[in-house]
């Protein structure tokens, strides 16, 4: 417990510091977001507040990890797989806003490369963790206390697709100054919490070290940002998310864990189908939803701390639903 209260507090210094180093850095490159031409009119003031600021908490995380690893469990390599994985999708998500810093447009790589991308990465992560004997072909049933098992390569194709639905809905979600930073925060909690009740000490370093990054981009994150994360940093979360839940052999946590990154891409999903049905009609006032509550009239500040709350008591049912397993 000593080593992961010092990985939080290390990550959180070394995120603070990072973001000091890197908010100059990435203005001075001019690494400045290029706002959607259909979201909504007032965030049009954030253009060119330096993006890819998720670079603090990723580049914290992984001096943590690495540097905290040696000494724990030896053979225990589930936080570097983690790590690793959360690093590829992070990548996927720089090349993506490389192209839009290049280009100056809100566009970067092709839903279709990244697809490709983001599902060959979820197929190697996940054969290594089963050959490894981290994750087992089954699923675990929080509150009812049974587990389902699957033929493993069913089990690895359906958790394909739910990582790269996971990592995309995170994505979805990194609308508005700190919202998912801030939502991310209780959910790598949980994890930490639940590595830690099932003695899995190692991986447990993982979320610690997110935690602490989080919290320390969070002071340069909260409106009025002084920097976005990018899908460098969103695409980064959610491969961390899924790749917990996965690591910890209970995928089906990320709904609850995961509501609001749920709720935001089913709005998205609903208010394409609605406008296609109705020829033209929305069901939202704008998807995703978050954006939906800002026409309405609430503060983004409002909108962080609401969505935040729910997810803590998610994470707190979630806690209940799989207690069966500590």
């Amino acid at each position: 417990m000593t080593r992961i209260i010092l990985t939080i507090i290390s990550a959180f210094v070394l995120s603070l510091l990072l973001g000091k180093i890197l908010i100059p850095m990435l203005r001075a490159l001019k690494a400045g977001q290029a706002i959607r031409e259909d979201g909504p009119t007032w965030h049009n003031s954030k253009a060119g507040t330096p993006t890819m600021g998720g670079l603090a908490f990723i580049g914290a995380s992984f001096l943590c990890v690495v540097f905290g690893f040696s000494g724990i469990a030896k053979g225990d390599y589930s936080a570097v797989y983690v790590l690793l994985l959360s690093l590829c999708f992070g990548l996927v998500g720089f090349l993506d806003d490389f192209f839009k810093v290049k280009y100056k447009r809100n566009l970067g790589l092709t839903s279709i490369q990244k697809a490709c991308l983001q599902l060959a990465v979820s197929a190697l992560f996940l054969y290594i963790l089963y050959k490894e004997g981290i994750m087992t072909a089954s699923i675990y049933i929080p509150f009812a206390n049974v587990t389902w098992h699957m033929h493993p390569l069913v089990f690895i194709f359906f958790a394909m697709f739910v990582m790269v639905g996971c990592v995309n809905a995170v994505n979805l979600t990194d609308g508005i100054d700190g919202l998912a930073t801030s939502v991310t925060l209780p959910v790598m909690i949980f994890f930490a919490a639940a590595a830690v009740a099932m003695k899995r000490y190692t991986l447990a370093l993982f979320p610690a070290a997110l935690i602490g990054g989080l919290a320390g981009f969070l002071v340069y994150n909260f409106k009025p940002a002084k920097v976005f994360m990018g899908d460098t940093g969103s695409l980064f979360l959610g491969g961390a998310v899924c790749a917990m839940a996965f690591a910890l052999d209970m995928p089906l946590v990320l709904i609850l864990v995961g509501l609001i990154y749920i709720i935001e891409t089913v709005s998205v999903i609903l208010q394409v189908a609605y406008f296609k049905a109705t020829h033209g009609k929305r069901l939202f006032k704008m998807a995703p939803i978050h954006h939906h509550f800002e026409k309405c009239g609430w503060s983004e500040e409002r909108i962080v701390f609401t969505f935040t709350g729910i997810t803590i008591v998610t994470c707190i049912l979630a806690w209940i639903g799989v207690s069966g397993r500590f």
